[in-house]
């Protein structure tokens, strides 16, 4: 840099006039890469602590491979990786491998490929080789289902639509029902109450089936039987009073499946009482989980070790019989092997 004197002599000058000019030059550009770089990731911080913890334990790495359950050739690599680049080279790196598979097929195969699609879209690989080969190609079936995949992934083939046409979708309108609200967590007896159907035969030979219903509360595990001779809106509803009747608290919500008859009066008997009511979403039976197994325990315990009674009232008497013994006497595995009745009068004991 030039400068004129005092007295009008040009004069060279070397660094700069800002006080501080070198440190700020060296400070400065080293200062803004660092703005521009992106923090540190969850699993480049984890990684750091990791090392963290072996710089402070001796540097042992067999010693931290087994604490952090890593093999050491892992360990070995971060170090080397956060000695050469520090914290940037802890970050996950690409796992594409370095020679990736290239097509073999020439570009006139897969257009043909492409034509006969788009010609038959509902054709898989096997009827389309057949088709190819009499065009001279000299292709395998797995090569025409690589050409596929590749050609779906470009978005070159059409989708084949696979609804039936003629099978109109009715939606399904329930007018109080709804799905359970992930936040609705049963935490006291009656929160929440699971109710469900099944077929019973009361003898293997027999051509007459009963529908059973059972009730069970989700927390207190205590069970609501019943027997009908069908599985309607009107038994249901029937069902549901017992239900009430002889839960040992209030009911405060019931969860049933989309089977018909927990629609239309049932439906609304939970509307006139109140009753939150949410219906599982279709082919779920594993959301209702503790009155499935309900119905289990009672076919085991109860219809296959019963003398077939002469009537419906005699049976629906040794249900209630079987529904007071599963109540009060047997124990059970999910509550410490007491029984509900029990389970109950220690809840309410302590508050």
């Amino acid at each position: 840099m030039t400068r004129r004197g005092r007295y009008g002599v040009p004069m060279q000058t070397y660094g700069s006039i800002i006080p501080g000019g070198p440190t700020l030059a060296r400070v400065l550009p080293k200062a803004a890469s660092e703005a521009r770089e992106p923090p540190p990731s969850r699993e480049t911080k984890r990684r750091l602590a990791v090392l963290q913890w072996h710089e402070a334990r001796g540097k042992s790495v067999s010693l931290t491979a087994r604490h952090f359950g890593l093999s050491r050739s892992t360990v070995y690599d971060w170090l080397k990786r956060h000695a050469q680049d520090g914290a940037r080279g802890l970050e996950e790196r690409s796992r594409r491998p370095r020679n990736v598979r290239q097509p073999t097929w020439s570009r006139d195969l897969e257009q043909a490929v492409l034509s006969l699609r788009e010609e038959h879209p509902r054709w898989g690989k096997d009827k389309l080789i057949i088709l190819l080969r009499k065009e001279g190609f000299e292709v395998s079936v797995s090569m025409v289902g690589r050409i596929l995949t590749r050609l779906k992934r470009q978005g070159k083939l059409p989708i084949a639509d696979l609804r039936d046409p003629w099978m109109r979708s009715r939606p399904q309108i329930r007018p109080y029902a709804v799905r359970k609200p992930k936040d609705y967590v049963p935490k006291a007896p009656g929160d929440l109450v699971q109710i469900d159907s099944a077929d019973v035969r009361l003898l293997p030979d027999h051509d007459h089936w009963y529908k059973h219903f059972s009730a069970r509360d989700v927390v207190s595990r205590w069970d609501v039987l019943g027997v009908y001779g069908r599985a309607t809106a009107v038994t249901a509803r029937d069902f549901l009073d017992a239900v009430i009747e002889r839960m040992p608290g209030p009911v405060k919500a019931i969860q049933v499946d989309g089977g018909s008859e927990f629609k239309a009066e049932f439906e609304e008997a939970c509307r006139e009482k109140g009753l939150r009511l949410f219906v599982l979403p279709p082919r779920s039976p594993k959301l209702n989980g503790c009155v499935e197994r309900a119905q289990r325990t009672h076919k085991e315990e109860f219809y296959q070790m019963l003398d077939p009674p002469d009537s419906l009232v005699e049976l629906r008497r040794l249900l209630l019989a079987q529904e007071l013994c599963y109540n009060t006497v047997r124990p059970h595995q999910a509550l410490g092997q007491l029984t509900p009745q029990q389970w109950l009068l220690a809840f309410r004991e302590r508050g």
